[in-house]
């Protein structure tokens, strides 16, 4: 009796038809989760002068945003693992329960110093949020019907971007900035309750494993990696030169971890990510399109508000709703693919197809200039969007379905790590293409005056602008859609190498209802055709 408990809701309910009510509840309480950890860093930007205003520190603000990516970045792929080993249930609500604990402490933090070191606790919460509401639900819901639930993940993300600095901006100027952080406790409780009261999955077999065969080398060498990384692509440019000893001294240590990672994970018993997952065609092409996917994305989400502020003259408190046509286009595009995917089974259209979108609507962002209006720019993220709507969650679910499902977490987790890098990479390698740009264009245009204007920082605000002479505000203008066609040309050209990626994906079936897989995976390297086999194991102990 107790083990039919325990599997009340789990992957075992896989009966065709309406999922059960307990489904949607615990699908609910996913997205809350989701929801906490895209909207929170939205919402802090909003807050941002305020914060520095009462507790001072600005030569230290950087650090906020950057403490909480790092540790978000450096723990994801801890956390997929040990969501395999322990169950995901439990390691889930634990990265619940820390993100919670970071946000009541960045709340009541009395100096800098004290709020970047809760951020960075917030951040290790965080990063198992994304991966474990990812596992959870290849767990729950088949591949073939996964794909119905893609509108739902791409609407929070919507709305995470879009409500952000809304309610940022009302929280800040109503209440306190402190709420800003506080406003996740109440969402998180929530969403622990229902999933504490309602998800049952089946426990992981944990026979002949200990704590002694946790990879703690390999973690390690992982977590200084990807920290030298994500501050490579964070300081280059801006804090440090790109050819100065601390930038090259992070590049040999990340590269030196990162080998040295890989030697460590042929020797362990429970490696942190198992290398035999990319011996699978598909997983490893899946996570360079998300690599790439990550590159423009988060590019582009940085340099259009800055466009149609500084260019078209929007409004800077109502910079979410600049990203309407790019974010809308997504959520439509997803959806319609998530029912042709679970309709069909079929897949391999929608890289190929969001690949060439994603080109085609960078390209035509880049021809934008002084001149371009408002809706003629909403058309060009339009087309962006659609791209992105075709790749954003078709990746993790060929992804899943090319793994068995005892390394779930660790390939929801790689799938979303390629995709955190893939952004770091994006906004560094775009940003100081944007920055030498707009300084070169200024210095043509405007003489030392320009070149004095943008000594400090490439991007000025609506009061730095208004303070400029004509002739000064009309070159940074002209400098700016200078320098946005510059960063896109760039996106669109590394986009080819997902469309490339996109071409070599294997139309291997997805699992349906009953976990069986339609065809071996012989060049798949045999992973896919065990999959199905084991998802009808569990599918059968669940029920």
């Amino acid at each position: 009796m107790g083990a039919e408990k325990e599997n009340e809701v789990s992957g075992g309910a896989e009966a065709d038809g309406p999922q059960p009510r307990s489904v949607r509840v615990v699908l609910l309480a996913l997205m809350i989760a989701m929801l906490l950890a895209m909207l929170d860093n939205m919402i802090i930007g909003t807050a941002m002068p305020t914060i520095v205003g009462e507790l001072g520190g600005l030569e230290h603000l950087a650090w906020v945003v950057t403490a909480y990516t790092l540790a978000t970045a450096a723990s994801t792929p801890i956390w997929g693992k040990l969501g395999d080993l322990y169950g995901r249930k439990r390691v889930f609500m634990a990265s619940i329960v820390i993100f919670l604990i970071g946000s009541a402490l960045s709340g009541m933090a009395q100096g800098m110093g004290q709020l970047i070191g809760f951020r960075a606790v917030q951040g290790l919460g965080a990063g198992g949020l994304m991966v474990g509401v990812m596992a959870i639900i290849g767990d729950l819901i088949p591949p073939r019907e996964r794909g119905k639930y893609q509108g739902m993940m791409a609407g929070v993300m919507a709305l995470a971007m879009i409500g952000g600095p809304l309610v940022g901006g009302f929280i800040t100027d109503h209440w306190s900035w402190r709420w800003s952080f506080y406003i996740n406790l109440p969402l998180g409780i929530v969403a622990l309750i229902a999933i504490s009261a309602v998800l049952h999955l089946p426990k992981p077999s944990r026979e002949g494993r200990s704590a002694r065969d946790i990879d703690y080398l390999g973690a390690a060498l992982l977590t200084v990696g990807i920290t030298a990384i994500v501050l490579v692509t964070t300081w280059g440019g801006t804090e440090y030169a790109w050819g100065s000893a601390v930038i090259m001294e992070l590049i040999a240590l990340g590269v030196t971890s990162l080998v040295g990672f890989v030697i460590v994970q042929k020797r362990a018993t429970e490696p942190v990510i198992p290398l035999h997952i990319f011996r699978s065609r598909n997983f490893t092409l899946m996570s360079v399109i998300g690599f790439f996917t990550g590159f423009v994305m988060f590019g582009a989400v940085l340099f259009l508000p800055l466009y149609q502020q500084s260019v078209q003259g929007a409004s800077a408190t109502n910079s979410g709703l600049l990203l309407l046509p790019l974010l809308g286009a997504m959520l439509a595009v997803s959806m319609v693919a998530g029912r042709v995917t679970t309709n069909s089974g079929r897949y391999k259209v929608f890289p190929i197809v969001g690949s060439v979108l994603m080109i085609v609507g960078l390209f035509l962002l880049a021809q934008m200039d002084t001149g371009t209006s408002r809706v003629t720019s909403g058309l060009f993220m339009a087309v962006l969007g659609a791209g992105m709507g075709c790749l954003m969650q078709i990746t993790m679910l060929v992804a899943q379905n090319s793994v068995e499902m005892k390394d779930m977490g660790v390939a929801s987790s790689t799938t979303t790590l390629s995709r955190t890098l893939g952004s770091s990479f994006g906004v560094a390698i775009m940003g100081a293409l944007f920055n030498s740009r707009v300084q070169d264009v200024m210095t043509e245009r405007a003489g030392a005056l320009g070149s004095s204007v943008t000594e400090q920082s490439a991007q000025l605000d609506a009061a730095s602008m208004a303070k400029l002479p004509e002739a000064a505000r009309e070159a940074y203008q002209y400098a700016v859609s200078s320098g946005t066609h510059s960063a896109f040309l760039l996106g669109a050209v590394v986009s080819v190498v997902a469309l490339v990626a996109a071409v070599f994906v294997t139309e291997v079936p997805l699992r349906g209802a009953g976990g069986s897989s339609a065809a071996d995976a012989s060049d798949e390297g045999g992973t896919t055709g065990k999959t199905g086999e084991a998802g009808a194991k569990e599918a059968a102990a669940a029920v």
